[in-house]
């Protein structure tokens, strides 16, 4: 582009939003046996219906609940829902923290300086509709983490299955099943990350802490100077 520097040119909204959702995949990869570990004690006493807890061992703590896991039903226990989790960070944070920036530039109709009641509406907004976008795959990971691997009896073969077998049985309105509160949920949180990154953000570069853009490359490089 004439006038700009390739450090210069500003990513399009099409590179946040697919950076957004990769970074939070490969986070998914490093985090997931503790979501897995997390589902699996907010689940645990509950011995009715279709969801079996591990092996019907009682867990301790974090630590306790991924080694009885580990021993009970192997390592692999711990990625249950790994797609759908991978699946639902692609739609969820890609809108969430993607969108953002294009959300707030539409509220301020491309004005530079953004107020906190049109950052609050982006984050709100962002939060609310990447919830309606990936509860379906929220659903999904949390039903196969809540299913153990130890003894077969398993509901869900795959997570194509789990997809067919919920909207199937439950109708597709299961597959949005706590929507409400979670569009509050992270509605509200999004807000919080979101809008106080960005306003802590501009403060710092109204402050000439720091710059909006790193260096060159060939800066930091001796020899290059």
């Amino acid at each position: 582009m004439v006038g700009f520097k390739a450090t210069d040119v500003p990513p399009t909204a099409t590179v946040k939003f697919l950076g957004a959702g990769t970074a939070a995949c490969i986070a998914d990869l490093i985090t997931f046996p503790l979501d897995t570990a997390k589902v699996r004690l907010q689940i645990q006493g509950e011995s009715q219906g279709p969801v079996r807890t591990t092996a019907g061992a009682q867990c301790r703590g974090v630590l306790g609940t991924i080694l009885t896991m580990v021993r009970t039903e192997g390592p692999r226990s711990l990625y249950n829902g790994l797609v759908a989790g991978l699946q639902r960070q692609m739609s969820f944070a890609s809108v969430r923290i993607g969108l953002y920036d294009s959300v707030k530039q539409f509220y301020t109709k491309g004005s530079e300086h953004a107020s906190i009641g049109s950052r609050l509406l982006a984050g709100s907004t962002t939060g609310a509709l990447a919830v309606a976008v990936a509860q379906p795959t929220d659903v999904v990971k949390i039903r196969f983490q809540a299913q153990a691997r130890a003894g077969g009896g398993q509901r869900y073969q795959s997570t194509i299955d789990a997809y067919k077998t919920i909207a199937r049985e439950e109708g597709f309105g299961g597959l949005w099943k706590g929507t409400s509160p979670n569009v509050a949920r992270n509605a509200i949180v999004n807000c919080a990350e979101l809008v106080t990154y960005d306003l802590i953000k501009d403060a710092l570069l109204t402050a000439n802490l720091m710059t909006g853009s790193c260096p060159p490359f060939s800066a930091w490089v001796p020899g290059t100077w």
